[in-house]
């Protein structure tokens, strides 16, 4: 096993493909301190800037000093708090939905709706770019699966109309895709849905508390309704810069994954000042609603000035700004000048993309100055000119 892992290991160093840790030793924000040197990054998903909030720093503290540290048990032992109750029932009011459901993290929340709703003898369809925890779902619940085209609802419709009769269908998708940025066209996916007799579920992790006139998502942006999406998750640890996730939906949804979704059932509980903090930042949403109009103004000064430099990025209207690569080891050395000028944007390479379609991943928040988009744009350029012009070549 060791000699096979180490052949493993050196494999993924020679295609480029190496993943490594990096030690923060700060709080989350628009600057970090990595690895005893200060950075900007453009490389969180803390789209709002929340993560290091005094608000949620004060909620946090205060909870601790009451409820303790740990959550001490699952959520169907003795581990279900007042603030997990609380919680859930504003994130239901929220989003619009008859009740929500709290889970340890958002890969856990997909695994277990999936697999508590679907089983041998049902049918998953799922978007061609799914995240990982979505795909692992459909393939450990049992169910026949297809990848149907990205964002492609002819597709979809076609797979739906050729399955059996028999068995249950659920449509899973991205709400917001969190390597692209674009937003999935859910309406028609939702109509198609409908029409043949599937249920909808999507994953609103890099939507909600950015996209929508209150920061409810993307269900909210394009008006979808608890009967048009019957299965809404979003976590909790990216723009509301908390930690967990959540479903939403019908009491019926809610009270089968209380029932069957293993996850759900077989893990401690959240520390509640966990949940306090997401309180605080959910009062920030309408409190500091400024935070969302400053984030629109970045991408559109971003993308306005990106396209005047000829940069390569993906048709992206969200905090995700995609700049397109194409070779791994030519995106880890860009990657690596970038740190040199003291910017951290990952470099995003297979299998989280699809081979040849390695990138920059940037991302946006309302913690950044217009002076630190100068920067980073002033920064890609250079990088780009120096070490790949062919790339300002194609965005022209």
């Amino acid at each position: 096993m060791e000699q096979q892992l180490q052949l493993r290991l050196a494999e993924r160093r020679q295609r480029s493909l190496y993943r490594q840790r990096r030690e923060l030793g700060s709080a989350q924000g628009a600057r970090l301190r990595l690895d005893g040197r200060e950075v900007l990054q453009f490389c969180s998903n803390d789209y709002l800037g929340h993560a290091a909030h005094p608000k949620l720093i004060e909620a946090m503290q205060g909870a601790v000093k009451r409820y303790g540290v740990g959550g001490g048990a699952s959520h169907l032992v003795c581990g279900h708090s007042e603030l997990h109750q609380q919680l859930e029932q504003r994130l239901a009011a929220f989003t619009g939905r008859d009740r929500a459901l709290l889970f340890s993290t958002g890969y856990m929340a997909n695994l277990g709706v999936i697999a508590g709703l679907l089983g041998r003898g049902d049918h998953l369809l799922e978007d061609r770019l799914n995240h990982a925890s979505l795909l692992d779902g459909g393939l450990l619940c049992g169910a026949k699966m297809q990848r149907f085209a990205h964002s492609d609802s002819g597709d979809l419709q076609r797979r739906l109309q050729q399955l059996p009769a028999t068995g249950q269908r659920l449509v899973a998708v991205d709400a917001v895709y969190s390597m692209d940025g674009d937003i999935a066209p859910l309406g028609d996916i939702a109509r198609v849905a409908a029409d043949n007799s599937a249920w909808l579920m999507a994953d609103d992790a890099h939507g909600f508390g950015v996209l929508g006139a209150r920061g409810a998502g993307t269900a909210e942006l394009l008006s979808l309704g608890q009967a048009e999406l019957p299965v809404l998750m979003a976590t909790l640890g990216k723009a509301l810069g908390s930690f967990g996730a959540f479903v939403a939906g019908s009491e019926t949804l809610i009270e089968s994954l209380i029932q069957f979704a293993r996850p759900y059932i077989y893990t401690t509980a959240m520390p509640p000042a966990v949940a306090a903090a997401t309180l605080a930042s959910l009062d920030l949403l309408d409190e500091e609603s400024w935070r969302r109009a400053r984030l629109a103004e970045h991408i559109a000064l971003f993308r306005r000035e990106a396209a005047a430099l000829g940069l390569p990025l993906l048709a992206s209207q969200t905090a995700i700004q995609p700049l397109m690569i194409g070779d791994d080891a030519l995106a880890l050395r860009i990657s690596a000048a970038l740190e040199a000028r003291g910017i951290l944007i990952s470099a995003i390479r297979p299998p989280t993309v699809p081979p040849g379609t390695a990138r920059l991943r940037i991302t946006l928040s309302a913690a950044h100055r217009r002076e630190d988009l100068e920067q980073l744009l002033t920064s890609l350029e250079a990088v780009c000119r120096e070490m790949a012009p062919q790339l300002l070549e194609a965005g022209q």
